[in-house]
């Protein structure tokens, strides 16, 4: 029997092409949308059996918020979360806020399914797999640095870095490519990294979390000062002679 479901994501086009292959096999998809606030509001006017919510921070503070209020004013709904590989402190995030399942974006859509189908049954829907990865972890945690900026610095590449200190300048991709002196696409590329390992949404995220942690601050101690393509030209500045 299928599910009457909903499929929530910031990114659009997943939720679309998530609930199109879960269409196909049988399930009633309510809405698939990418409201930024009104989640939990559109989940609770629709009162689905089961919410597929996408992220792509578990651990942020307040991802979990419309959690929170769906199980507060629709109880019977059970929410699966579809995120990356997660923190311990991610799955748990999720479970203290009411989520049923934590499924890894990953995940092949026969898995998505089972998780539903758990969770719809009232039965917690994490893979055995996700459990042993967060237990290891805690019980052998990686040795990192106590200063949340130095362990955020460590993850990126020093291109990277460099196209993290131009996203917190403002510079849009053309003026990163140009300034860079690479391809707009290979900017692009670089950004979507960063966002990535710093597991944050969007470039504004990304320069928040990076002032806020001292990140940018570390990342200019000891680096040659960068170049920057005149303004109103595509061209990249000519390299030193």
């Amino acid at each position: 029997m299928g599910v009457r479901l909903m499929v929530v994501d910031d990114h659009r086009l997943l939720a679309e092409a998530l609930a199109s292959a879960l269409k196909l096999r049988g399930h009633r998809v309510l809405a698939a949308a990418a409201p930024s606030a009104g989640a939990a509001e559109l989940v609770v006017s629709r009162a689905p059996e089961v919410c597929l919510l996408g992220t792509s921070a578990p651990a942020q503070p307040g991802t979990f918020d419309p959690v929170v209020r769906i199980k507060k004013e629709r109880p019977q709904v059970a929410v699966v979360v579809l995120g990356p590989v997660p923190s311990p402190r991610g799955i748990a995030a999720a479970f203290a806020a009411g989520a049923s399942g934590y499924v890894r974006n990953d995940e092949r859509i026969e898995g998505v399914e089972r998780a539903m189908m758990k969770a719809r049954a009232g039965e917690s829907a994490v893979s055995p797999q996700l459990l042993q990865q967060a237990f290891e972890e805690l019980l052998h945690p990686a040795a990192q640095p106590d200063d949340e900026g130095a362990r955020l610095l460590e993850l990126l590449t020093p291109r990277e870095v460099e196209v993290l200190m131009r996203v917190a300048d403002g510079e849009d991709t053309r003026l990163i490519a140009a300034g860079m002196d690479i391809a707009p696409s290979t900017a692009r590329t670089h950004v979507q990294r960063v966002l990535m390992k710093l597991e944050v949404g969007s470039r504004l995220e990304a320069a928040a979390l990076a002032a806020r942690t001292g990140l940018l601050d570390r990342a200019g101690r000891g680096r040659p000062a960068r170049t920057t393509a005149a303004a109103g030209t595509d061209e990249p500045s000519p390299p030193p002679q």
